[in-house]
């Protein structure tokens, strides 16, 4: 009997190779996706991630806060419908076992991808923006941060926001929190770019963090009554909130002073400027997602 051998092109071995060595992805065991209020003008409401052993549980996310902690992204990076502001769902999860807190971004993108059947690609938008700096003077601020804190960009699994009339504020965990009420600001452990981040929910464009800094720091200030409202107002419609003609109105008289003293007193400055970011676009996305 003639022996024979079948020749498989180079390109296709490659591919196979490429297939059997690509690592799974990673995907929650269990997962259950319902509807959630949304926000309402004039009360109080809370929101956020809680990590209980294997049990996830995101309490009221809108949809592009999915989309911006899968992808480790800031809301202004995020192009798409405008409803995914509005709609909002909790999450009840499984970790697989062997992964951790930290792998939950990814998971996150899986669930995106299956169940609301999400479709995007990749691009850049330049926008208007706030730069944080260091003012010339230098800045006054302590570094309190410790060897075993948590980076910020890979602890998703603890922070937990409440918002209403008076106030707002958030716990990160690893004693990173900040309140804003009863006329001050008070921000414990914060970095830099969680600093950034909170501005940016209460300014009319984005903050990017450009001072350079690496640490976490104490920060407050005191808050007049029409910027606190203002801000809360502000972050309220980025968080998909509907207000009345008369809260749009009354930010008219929103100046933002007590921010810019408040900075410049701890040795930080905002510069107005235009930068180009990059941008995920949401291609398509289904409005309610597949069955359980």
């Amino acid at each position: 009997m003639k022996s024979f051998r079948i020749l498989v092109p180079a390109c296709l071995m490659i591919g196979i190779i490429a297939a059997q060595n690509a690592p799974e992805r990673l995907a929650f065991e269990v997962v259950s996706v319902k509807p959630a209020e949304g926000l309402v003008a004039g009360k109080t409401g809370s929101l956020g991630m809680r990590v209980d052993g294997a049990q996830v549980h995101l309490n009221r996310y809108a949809l592009k806060s999915l989309i911006t902690m899968a992808y480790k992204l800031r809301r202004y990076q995020v192009v798409g419908p405008d409803w995914l502001d509005s709609m909002r769902f909790d999450i009840d999860a499984k970790l697989p076992a062997g992964t951790t807190p930290a792998q939950i971004p990814d998971m996150l993108q899986a669930l995106l991808a299956d169940r609301f059947q999400m479709t995007t690609h990749d691009g850049t938008k330049e926008v208007q923006v706030y730069a944080l700096l260091v003012a010339s003077a230098g800045t006054k601020l302590t570094d309190l941060s410790d060897p075993a804190d948590t980076p910020d960009v890979q602890d998703p699994s603890i922070s937990t926001g409440y918002g209403g009339p008076r106030g707002m504020g958030n716990n990160y965990g690893n004693g990173s929190s900040y309140t804003l009420g009863d006329n001050k600001f008070e921000g414990k452990k914060l970095s830099m770019a969680r600093l950034a981040l909170v501005l940016t929910s209460w300014l009319d464009r984005p903050v990017v963090d450009m001072t350079g800094l690496r640490g976490k720091y104490d920060i407050g200030f005191p808050v007049s009554d029409e910027d606190l409202r203002g801000w809360v107002t502000r972050a309220f419609l980025q968080g998909g909130g509907s207000a009345s003609p008369e809260m749009l109105q009354s930010l008219d008289s929103v100046d933002d002073a007590s921010l810019h003293a408040g900075l410049r007193a701890v040795g930080l400055k905002l510069d107005s400027r235009k930068a180009a970011v990059p941008v995920l676009i949401v291609d398509s996305i289904l409005r309610s997602p597949t069955e359980n």
